[in-house]
């Protein structure tokens, strides 16, 4: 195997069977594996018994190691002649800072390549019987962040609504904002939403309700990240549980 060489491989969102062949055969011969803390244990257990790992794992407002950091790590053990693995959840380029990572090596003189992971959108999505296009439901597919700098200042007008599919990460903990901004921006209280968590592994869960419902459904069913939210018609074709008619079941036996 090539040495002084960076692979950004993506770990996909959770079930070690989807994993690429690629990406399953560098992390077994890898020196260093440098990973995130949203990799799967069944996945860390396929790492080369003789690697070196370390972990950059994030949390919200909390890094322990800066992104200008981990990029200071992957060049400086490929320089050290290593044959470096960056092991991320979903793929690299989806929300992952494989962009940066990718800059950084190449502008300090390190071979890089980047082995595609199944994101969690296409995993959620896939998992629970929900296609993110369909011709009856939607025909364009957008993907943003939830917990980006900025929030309120963008305008997502136009990318959910009749037609199309808004996927959004890293959403959980901002839920409230979301709700009064996709409704600010002309989105329809009623718009089925659903929220996907842990996604193919096997505590995973699939709820849904209405937008304007999101932030109090996911503080009733105690939804923790990661977890990624799909709004559009498509919620409806899943297997998604719902969780309204759920509570409204519930305040009527209670009546």
């Amino acid at each position: 195997m090539e040495k002084a060489h960076v692979y950004l491989v993506g770990a996909g969102p959770g079930d070690p069977e989807l994993l690429t062949l690629k990406a399953a055969r560098l992390i077994s011969t890898a020196d260093v594996v440098v990973h995130d803390g949203l990799v799967d244990d069944a996945i860390m257990a396929m790492i080369n018994p003789a690697a070196r790992l370390i972990s950059v794992a994030k949390s919200r407002s909390k890094h322990t190691v800066p992104q200008d950091g981990i990029n200071a790590i992957l060049v400086r053990e490929a320089q050290a002649g290593h044959m470096v693995v960056r092991l991320k959840g979903g793929d690299p380029f989806i929300f992952g800072r494989g962009g940066e990572e990718a800059e950084a090596c190449r502008e300090a003189g390190i071979d890089v390549d980047v082995v595609p992971g199944i994101s969690a959108a296409m995993g959620g999505a896939a998992a629970s019987m929900m296609p993110l296009t369909h011709r009856d439901a939607s025909s364009a597919v957008t993907f943003v962040a939830g917990q980006c700098k900025g929030l309120t200042d963008q305008n997502w007008a136009g990318l959910a609504g009749k037609g199309r599919t808004l996927v959004i990460y890293m959403g959980i903990a901002t839920a409230a904002d979301i709700t009064e901004k996709l409704i600010s921006d002309g989105l329809s209280p009623d718009t089925p939403v659903a929220v996907l968590e842990r996604v193919t592994r096997p505590n995973s869960r699939a709820v849904r309700t209405i937008l304007t419902d999101l932030g109090d459904m996911i503080a009733r069913e105690k939804v923790a990240s990661p977890a990624i939210i799909v709004v559009g018609d498509v919620v409806l074709k899943s297997d998604a549980e719902d969780r309204l008619i759920h509570i409204a079941q519930q305040a009527e036996a209670l009546a």
